[in-house]
């Protein structure tokens, strides 16, 4: 497989590894080529899994691939063995301690949010499109984690997170609907939108309404959040293309 893919190197404890493809390398012909990881999007479903496959090669164990629903469910990884006959859950987000369990994210515009504890004994990632951002996704990935840290020392241990590609605040356009929801659970939201001369609607910053959120949870460490998947062709994004592949965000705990 032809790629660029390469472990993110970020601020997370040096035994938390972390990985984002983009579409180059895989086998997915248009309009999904080329590393297309999605097998709910209309892609030859021999294709996509010769692509996982190969994405496999540079990972530890086949990911815990979600059925993504634009939820707040969570799965704790940890009940779960790594690859397909553990079923594939409908949830959006999963926390583990396990080391070598990777957890996988599927975007094309939505936000990736990728979290490791300081201590380097529990990672969760989200998918955080607008609707799940706004239900609570990002907060029951963060208690589920907390819950899981040993002596109940959340506070001491620290959250640090990732924010992957997804769409930028100069290409994200929504309705007024979309910031009045923010609105009403944050009013420091208001810096998150953009108002546009079409009545109603707004250019929103995805990642902003996210640091929001985490910051609200006592993250601070946030790194990531400068890329806008619909603006670079690298890039899945259904929103320019409307039929095309998903990317993967990938994060676990290196086996000692």
């Amino acid at each position: 497989m032809t790629s660029s893919i390469q472990l993110l190197q970020w601020g997370a404890p040096e035994n938390i590894k972390t990985m984002i493809t983009n579409r180059h390398g895989g086998f997915s012909q248009p309009p999904f080529n080329g590393l297309n990881l999605g097998l709910h999007v209309g892609d030859d479903p021999v294709t996509v899994q010769k692509n996982r496959d190969a994405l496999k090669t540079l990972l530890p164990n086949e990911p815990i691939w979600l059925n993504q629903v634009h939820g707040t469910q969570v799965v704790d990884a940890d009940d779960y063995g790594s690859g397909s006959g553990s079923g594939v859950p409908s949830a959006d987000a999963s926390v583990t301690t396990t080391p070598g369990r990777v957890l996988a994210i599927m975007t094309a515009d939505c936000l990736p949010v990728l979290l490791a504890s300081r201590d380097g004994k529990v990672v969760g990632a989200a998918h955080a499109g607008w609707r799940g951002l706004a239900a609570g996704v990002i907060e029951q990935t963060v208690a589920l984690m907390r819950s899981k840290q040993s002596n109940g020392e959340k506070a001491q241990a620290g959250i640090l997170a990732y924010l992957g590609p997804a769409i930028g605040p100069h290409a994200f356009e929504v309705g007024s609907e979309v910031r009045d929801i923010f609105m009403a659970q944050n009013s420091a939201s208001a810096a998150c939108f953009e108002q546009l001369q079409e009545k109603g609607k707004y250019l929103a910053d995805i990642y902003g309404l996210a640091c929001l959120r985490l910051n609200a949870l006592g993250i601070e460490h946030i790194e990531g959040g400068q890329e806008c998947t619909l603006q670079n062709p690298d890039y899945f994004s259904y929103r320019r293309d409307q039929q095309t592949g998903r990317m993967g965000s990938f994060i676990w705990i290196d086996a000692p």
